[in-house]
């Protein structure tokens, strides 16, 4: 039975529905399946803390397209979906929320706080994944994981018993990042540098029974009173004399060695460094080779401890004043220069962070690293664009031991027990009865993992890991890994070292690294600067379809891209450019009439419009799999705006008017090739696609499930398609010349054409005639005709007499009233220039605008004279 559209395309009454259809129909769903290739793709996890902003909007558009790309293809596609619980944001809402009640974390406890922690999981775990929904996301739903969730914690705790038992996992003394605001230790991939202005304050270190001074610079020196040393090169004739001696280290009192290091550079300031173990890791590195104490001055929200003596309780900003004025006061304070430096923040809460000297668990990386960077390097994994290894290896070359351990309550508990008695540690996959020395007084730690520690166990540890599953077995390595490349480090090296070592198998062959959405000026997106746009507004007074359009178009591997509302308006016009086509089709389909395959008897602009659907199958193809997604969209769009739209359906209508077999014909091709399109066009914009398919008369259940469109040799018209780019393009330069002299489409003129091509020109006459606006269409092997409007194309020159296209005299009369205005303009705008008391009295702006304004009326005048000489001629 024939089914019509409406008459508008309304994306509200539309998403819903079909999402439904989908779900029900359970189309998304992947399973094992030996029949098929597998295609699996790894969500990158949202944290549940999250709500959809334009990178969630972008990333889960991208991984759309290319399932249901793959998915139409024949493979078994799975998308996994699932949600990260973000250990350090999720903590920091909780407490935030807590301290508006007037309660703390002591207040309620570990159990009481984690309690509320899953309540939070449950109320808040939910609402991104209903909005990626409204997205339109194909993920399989029944799969979606948690990186709490019981699956994910097994894998936690078996990977941390490897690596542990390995010796790869160590428990120490270290300098790690501090964020005194988070209260945790961060990862060196969690730390953001920024350029500040600072200064060096220069320090005389008196030497004890010398009568002289060492000088040292520092960028901190309220960490001086940390100080356990200072060092010179082993080398420096200038201090070799004072290796073994003591400095009185200023403020304290404390005397500390002069020791001998290479770390100093003998060229770089006085050649004197402060030793401040606790507080810097290079510091560290010494501290540790002469055996020098650890002194921490501060606490862990960054203010000075007892160590500090008359600071003690002084945030460290206050300490560094203090601290300054003092050395000043006492003559201590050399010089102070201004010095712009690097500063580490935090980059969850842009605190800046505190080197510490700190007991934590750690991984050691060098021995996970090296196969990580083989399978790069040997093309097991391989990024797109490419430019993006460099970065990976270049990190992971220089990585250094991954601190995981967090003071936190959210996340994975370290499964490690401390014996009260003996001081054992016991790692273990499950909790010990009793240490190794028969005591059951044991204590498991009390911090938890970094979030990325289970989040690089992603690709294995939700299809079942460490079980041997079928879909462990079927999916892993997973296919296409999409994500931005600000998470490099974090994400997705981590999950390519655990993947090799863990499953002796990187675990994606590709790595798609797209770039950051920005606002239309370029500038990056943040609820603080008022530009961030919320992708559930846009979907809102859009549609879905339109906002993923918007956001690939023009979208390139690594790059960033703009966003613009304008860019998405542009795209629900395509979309009711395209409703508006099919709409069309419909209507002029008959009652039962389901035209089964191409007609035999094709005619040339049939084979036109066909040879190029079938180049465009070949290239959005290809791009899709060369990851060009921007390329194929643009394509895509060019074809279905320009081809299908403004010249096919125009090219059938007469045919169709006329009825009859070639009618049926016409009717048939505009099936197959709007049929086609919307398949291609349907990992784009899946919702309207689906809509039109629906309606469309064939047996398809959905379009998501229909085969992907295959290049054929029989769809290869190369020469008639050649031959009515002819006719083609001959109308267009006739359309073009007309709008030049601004001739009404209503006005009809005779045309000649003068071409050696005069077979194909024959068969284009009735088309040159209905869409170039000719009354008449003569086909010429040569045209001497006088007097008359002249454009070219490569096939042929076209013809059209003047006087049938303008009334000569009332052209030439508007044409010279406009030359007369134009001509008054200039004169006044360049009398007002000339005056000298203008130009010296009037504000620059003014005067500039002037000028501008006068530019733009002699280009007007001249304009008008071409217009005039054009006329005459």
């Amino acid at each position: 039975m024939k089914k019509e559209l409406p008459k508008q395309y309304d994306p509200k009454a539309v998403e819903d529905r079909l999402y439904k259809f989908w779900t029900d129909g359970g189309f998304f769903r992947a399973a094992p399946n030996p029949d098929k290739k597998p295609y699996c793709i790894m969500m990158p996890p949202p944290n549940i803390t999250g709500q959809l902003h334009m990178g969630h909007a972008l990333v889960s558009t991208l991984q759309d397209i290319f399932i249901r790309w793959r998915r139409m293809q024949g493979y078994e596609a799975l998308w996994m979906p699932g949600t990260d619980h973000a250990s350090i944001a999720t903590e920091m809402r909780i407490v935030q929320a807590m301290r508006e009640e007037g309660v703390t974390k002591a207040d309620i406890g570990r159990e009481g706080f984690l309690k509320r922690a899953w309540d939070w999981n449950d109320k808040y775990g939910g609402m991104i994944v209903d909005q990626l929904k409204r997205l339109g996301c194909s993920c399989d739903w029944d799969r979606i994981r948690f990186t709490l969730d019981e699956g994910c914690s097994r894998a936690v705790v078996e990977v941390f018993n490897r690596l542990y038992e390995k010796g790869l996992i160590y428990r120490g003394e270290r300098i790690i990042n501090w964020c005194p605001k988070c209260l945790t230790s961060i990862s060196d991939a969690e730390v953001e540098y920024e350029e500040r202005d600072g200064s060096f304050w220069h320090i005389r270190y008196p030497v004890k029974g010398e009568g002289i001074s060492l000088v040292v610079a520092t960028t901190r020196p309220e960490t001086m009173l940390g100080d356990t040393a200072v060092a010179v090169h082993p080398d420096d004739s200038r201090y070799r004399h004072l290796i073994g001696k003591t400095v009185i280290l200023p403020l304290t009192g404390r005397e500390i060695p002069i020791i001998a290091d290479e770390y100093v550079e003998m060229d770089f300031g006085t050649g004197v460094v402060k030793i401040t173990p606790a507080h810097d890791p290079n510091d560290f590195d010494v501290g540790a080779r002469h055996s020098l104490p650890l002194i921490s001055v501060m606490n862990e929200d960054a203010s000075i401890n007892e160590n500090g003596g008359k600071y003690a309780g002084m945030d460290r900003y206050d300490a560094r004043k203090a601290v300054v004025e003092d050395l000043q006061a006492q003559g201590l304070l050399d010089k102070t220069e201004a010095h712009v430096h690097n500063i580490g923040t935090c980059h969850r809460c842009h605190s800046i962070i505190e080197p510490r000297a700190s007991l934590q668990w750690f991984v050691k990386m060098q021995p996970l690293a090296k196969p990580a960077i083989e399978a790069v390097k040997n093309r097991e994994t391989v990024f797109v664009p490419e430019r993006f290894a460099k970065i990976y290896n270049n990190w992971m070359e220089n990585v250094r031991d991954w601190c995981i351990s967090r003071q936190l309550w959210w996340g994975h508990r370290i499964p490690a027990w401390y014996c009260e008695d003996c001081g054992e540690i016991t790692v273990a996959r499950e909790e010990p009865v009793s240490c190794a020395c028969g005591c059951k007084n044991l204590r498991q730690d009390g911090d938890t993992l970094d979030t990325w520690f289970s989040s690089a166990l992603w690709p294995f540890s939700t299809l079942g890991w460490p079980e041997k599953t079928p879909e462990l077995e079927y999916f892993y390595p997973t296919s296409t890994l999409v994500t931005a490349y600000d998470i490099i480090f974090f994400w997705v090296a981590r999950m390519i070292f655990s993947g090799v070592d863990q499953m002796g198998k990187a675990p994606f062959d590709t790595v798609f690294i797209h770039g950051l959405v920005r606002a239309a000026d370029g500038s990056k997106m943040s609820k603080s600067a008022g530009n961030g746009i919320d992708p559930l507004d846009v979907i809102d007074r859009y549609g879905a379809d339109a906002l993923r359009f918007a956001i690939v178009t023009g979208n390139s591997p690594g790059n960033d891209m703009r966003y613009s509302d304008e860019k998405t308006k542009a795209s629900r016009n395509f979309a009711n450019k395209l409703w508006n086509a099919a709409r069309y089709v419909l209507m002029n389909l008959g009652e039962d009439e389901i035209p089964a395959s191409l007609p035999d008897n094709l005619t040339i602009e049939d084979k036109w419009v066909l040879a190029k659907y079938n180049r465009l199958i070949g290239e959005v193809t290809l791009n899709l799999d060369r990851f060009e997604l921007g390329v194929a969209a643009g394509k895509l769009y060019d074809f279905i705006w320009d081809i299908l739209c403004d010249w096919y359906i125009e090219l059938t209508k007469s045919r169709i008017a006329a009825g009859g077999a070639q009618a049926a014909n016409a009717r048939a091709v505009l099936v197959y090739v709007l049929g086609g399109t919307l398949k291609l066009l349907h990992p784009f914009m899946p919702y309207i696609t689906e809509e039109i398919w629906r309606a469309l008369p064939h047996s398809g259940e959905s379009v998501m499930i229909s085969d992907w469109p295959v290049q054929s040799a029989r769809l290869d018209f190369a020469r008639e398609e050649s031959q009515f780019n002819m006719v083609v393009d001959a109308i267009r330069a006739v359309r073009a010349r007309r709008a030049e002299m601004n001739v009404p489409p209503s006005k009809k003129a005779k045309l000649w054409v003068e071409t050696q091509h005069t077979g194909v020109f024959a068969q284009g006459a009735p088309f040159l005639a209905r869409l170039a606006g000719a009354s008449e269409v003569e086909i010429v092997t040569e045209c001497t005709l006088e007097g008359a409007v002249q454009t070219a194309t490569d096939a042929a020159r076209l013809f059209i007499p003047l006087d049938q296209l303008v009334d000569m005299d009332a052209e030439k009369t508007r044409l010279e009233k406009e030359l007369a205005a134009a001509q008054k303009e200039v004169d006044f705008l360049s009398a007002k220039l000339e005056n000298e008391s203008f130009v010296s009295r009037a504000p620059a702006n003014v005067v500039d605008a002037q000028r501008a304004n006068l530019r733009k009326a002699l280009d007007k005048l001249d304009n008008i004279k071409g217009s005039i000489k054009k006329l005459s001629s």
